[in-house]
């Protein structure tokens, strides 16, 4: 694999993870190098931290695959400064279409996924269902407040961090569900440094446990393993279905309200309920389009990444 094809990959992951309730963890399966990405970040462990007290930082380099993280965070990087304010833009004041089109690219990365898992049975069966279970549950669930001092700051960096590395589930959105997007916003507001410090820590942890767990089931339960993430895939198609009403709502980061909890609703009932065009044939339109991309990259840059070792 490249280094532009990898580039190209961390863009489509920084334009997911710009888009609140999308995963740039979807955006790693769906370009192939997920696989690539956790034992990256594995690979930050004792024998890293070893190399580089021995100042044999090349040795340590090659040891994190530093020149496939490199690319991939500086795609990630162009994404986020070149594509935030075209997206904050379209999700404030066309946000129906933009949920449409990024429900088409989630439904096709879905089956996608399933291609990876050449024989079903049973037990892959009942992964796919629990997956599904599970991001229906979240994608419904209302908030809970973890709001008791620094722990409950240290938990939702460990959530949030876990969250983001699993395609279909956003960090921020864990953060939501939990009660801690508002005191983390008011915290980046202020330049709380003890409380950015204690978050970040719990995202490290999270990170190096999580990933790690994670590549261990990819190792030794790979197809029950897909099977479970691609559950994960299909449920949370109703956190980015364009038609929604809103239950609860939080504050966003320009000071105004932001959805907490919602659930789906159809075209007409969203008309009734909201007195908003649904716009159903842009939106239909545009689930094609986006599940056309998807596949489009797939056959493009999937078939590539699995040749890969």
């Amino acid at each position: 694999m490249t280094s532009l094809g990898v580039y190209l990959r961390g863009i489509l992951m920084g334009a997911a993870d710009i888009v609140p309730g999308v995963s740039g963890g979807t955006m790693a399966f769906i370009t192939g190098i997920y696989d690539d990405l956790l034992g990256a970040i594995r690979a930050v462990d004792l024998e890293f931290a070893r190399k580089v007290l021995k100042l044999d930082i090349r040795g340590a380099w090659e040891h994190i695959n530093g020149g496939f993280l490199l690319a991939l965070l500086l795609g990630i990087v162009t994404a986020v400064a070149t594509l935030a304010q075209l997206l904050s833009w379209v999700l404030e004041y066309h946000p129906v279409p933009l949920w449409a089109f990024f429900f088409g690219l989630i439904l096709a990365s879905s089956l996608v996924l399933l291609k990876q898992v050449p024989a079903w049975n049973t037990g892959r069966l009942v992964c796919l269902a629990a997956g599904i279970a599970v991001a229906v549950t979240i994608a419904l669930a209302p908030m809970v407040n973890l709001d008791f001092g620094l722990p409950g700051v240290f938990l939702a960096g460990f959530l949030a961090i876990c969250a983001m590395i699993l395609p279909g589930i956003s960090g921020s959105f864990i953060l939501v569900l939990i009660g801690m997007y508002g005191p983390t916003l008011l915290a980046v507001k202020s330049l709380d440094l003890a409380y950015l410090a204690v978050l970040a820590t719990g995202a490290v942890f999270g990170l190096m446990v999580f990933s790690r767990l994670l590549h261990w089931l990819l190792q030794r339960f790979h197809e029950a393993t897909m099977a479970l993430l691609t559950g994960f895939l299909f449920g949370s198609l109703l956190v980015v279905w364009p038609w929604k009403r809103v239950l609860a709502w939080v504050e966003s980061s320009s000071g105004g309200l932001k959805p907490a909890q919602q659930v789906p609703v159809l075209p007409d009932s969203f008309l009734v309920q909201t007195g908003t065009d649904p716009q159903t044939l842009l939106c239909m339109a545009l689930m094609v389009f986006g599940f056309c991309l998807v596949w489009l990259v797939e056959r493009r840059w999937g078939q590539e990444a699995g040749a890969s070792p």
